[in-house]
């Protein structure tokens, strides 16, 4: 089978090929550069239907956000990864099990992945959405509904882990995601959970004006990376160094690029004198759905970085953040922490109270750390009822003292419910740390605090200090 450079050129898997090595930016090591030289092209399999996150056109060209994301890194380190081309996704899932392709171009981690593959870094993060009919109530939290139908594409991330997280909803599988769509549509199926990317897409691109977008799940946010195969590390912590490079600014740029709701103008004005009436209800039609498509692309815009319920920032935008932040911390040496908050026994409220007034806590506390979020400090909605505070300029020390001023506030406040307390974890960056790590150590930090009590905070700046650690807690 025939292989396609990321766009450029067609060879053989076994071909030597050049494709951007000139354009080469990011520093490789000695035995990077050996152990590359050594391995030959890097093959690649992609979801060949996956518009507009990736496909191959009719040219066998890889195209999409993904191809354009992976032909920057691939250009970044100067390295070649060539197309391994295959009929379906399936395909390239066997492809990859087999050997045939050394990398996987775009998708989420999970269990069942993790087998025979180890991942990057999120090259992409997207959220995703709920999709109704434009009569559909707005839904702050899934939990709240009951017995309503869920369309979904079979054997997904998605439908595996809705079944687990909300059982209250009664799935229907189908055999693709615009099949899916088209349920909610024709009223056979209550809503379905698509990509914001994806579903942007679909709804201009299908003109499916009886939909909209009635809430996000947080809980289901793709992280999208690059699976190699996992006798290969050191090609997915070369692959790291490039994805490293990308800003949030270019990652923007690529998506708008292929999503972004653009409203088409060009009205043949000699067909609306001959015509006269027809053509202006024509007119009145086409600024009506100019208008809608408007409205949909701020409500996009605002969807993409904000919590619906809260109005803090959501997981994707705070992971943007957090890149920057670290891009500067390495620029600059300026230091920056990360709090991970968790609501104590905010399960009891839900089931004792109703999810409501639980939502009215969540509320409560994103107001509370929005006040106490400090200069230049960011919150946001991790998921569920754990949320994330960044401070720029802190090191551990000072993170654990604002932590622990927003768990006394939290602690004293009045809640609609009545008291109510939070388990904080602390963490600081650390030289070599990537996103993942600080807010790793966090997340431990944070369940060190569960572990112990809770209504406490716990420190974290890695294993070799994690004795001297726990002692800010």
């Amino acid at each position: 089978m025939a292989c396609l450079a990321l766009g450029i050129f067609c060879t053989a898997p076994d071909a030597a090929t050049t494709a951007g090595a000139d354009g080469a930016s990011v520093a490789l090591s000695e035995a990077e550069r050996a152990w590359l030289a050594a391995s030959g092209p890097v093959t690649m399999c992609v979801d060949p239907d996956w518009e507009p996150f990736e496909r191959i056109d009719e040219t066998g060209r890889h195209v999409g956000i993904a191809a354009d994301l992976l032909r920057l890194v691939a250009t970044r380190l100067g390295i070649d990864i060539v197309l391994y081309p295959t009929a379906d996704w399936d395909e390239s899932l066997a492809a990859s099990k087999a050997g045939h392709c050394r990398i996987l171009s775009f998708l989420n981690r999970s269990p069942e992945r993790e087998r025979w593959l180890v991942f990057t870094a999120p090259i992409f993060r997207d959220q995703n959405i709920v999709i109704t009919r434009e009569e559909h109530p707005y839904i702050g939290d899934l939990h709240g509904v009951s017995g309503e139908t869920v369309a979904l594409p079979r054997g997904t991330m998605v439908e595996e882990r809705l079944r687990r997280l909300y059982p209250n909803l009664h799935i229907i599988t189908t055999g693709s995601e615009p099949e899916a769509v088209e349920m909610v549509s024709e009223r056979l199926a209550d809503m379905t959970i698509r990509s914001l990317i994806v579903a942007a897409y679909a709804i201009r691109k299908e003109g499916l004006f009886n939909l909209k977008i009635a809430g996000q799940v947080p809980e289901l946010t793709n992280e999208l990376r690059v699976g190699v195969l996992a006798g290969e590390p050191m090609l997915r912590d070369i692959l790291d160094k490039g994805i490293a490079t990308i800003t949030a600014q270019e990652r923007e740029a690529i998506s708008n690029r292929h999503v972004a709701v653009q409203i088409q103008r060009g009205i043949d004005y000699r067909l609306v004198w001959q015509v006269g009436a027809a053509a202006a209800i024509l007119l009145l039609l086409a600024l009506y759905w100019n208008r809608k498509l408007a409205r949909m692309n701020r409500e996009l815009v605002r969807l993409s970085t904000t919590d619906p319920l809260t109005g803090l920032f959501n997981r994707i935008k705070v992971d943007d953040f957090l890149e920057d932040e670290l891009s500067r911390a390495r620029r600059t040496g300026r230091p920056f922490g990360v709090i991970m908050l968790d609501l104590d026994h905010f399960k009891a409220i839900n089931d004792q109270r109703g999810h409501q007034l639980g939502d009215a806590v969540l509320v409560e506390v994103a107001a509370l750390l929005r006040a106490g979020q400090g200069e230049g400090g960011v919150a946001g909605r991790w998921g569920g009822e754990e949320f994330i505070l960044v401070c720029p300029g802190a090191d551990l020390a000072e993170t654990a003292m604002r932590a622990e001023a927003l768990r006394a506030t939290i602690a004293a406040h009045d809640f609609s419910v009545g008291t109510c307390t939070g388990s904080f974890g602390v963490a600081a960056c650390l030289p070599g740390d990537r996103v993942e790590d600080i807010v790793r150590r966090a997340d431990g930090a944070l369940y060190e605090a569960k572990h112990a009590g809770r209504n406490r905070v716990c420190g974290a700046a890695g294993a070799a200090g994690r004795a001297r650690d726990r002692a800010v807690g």
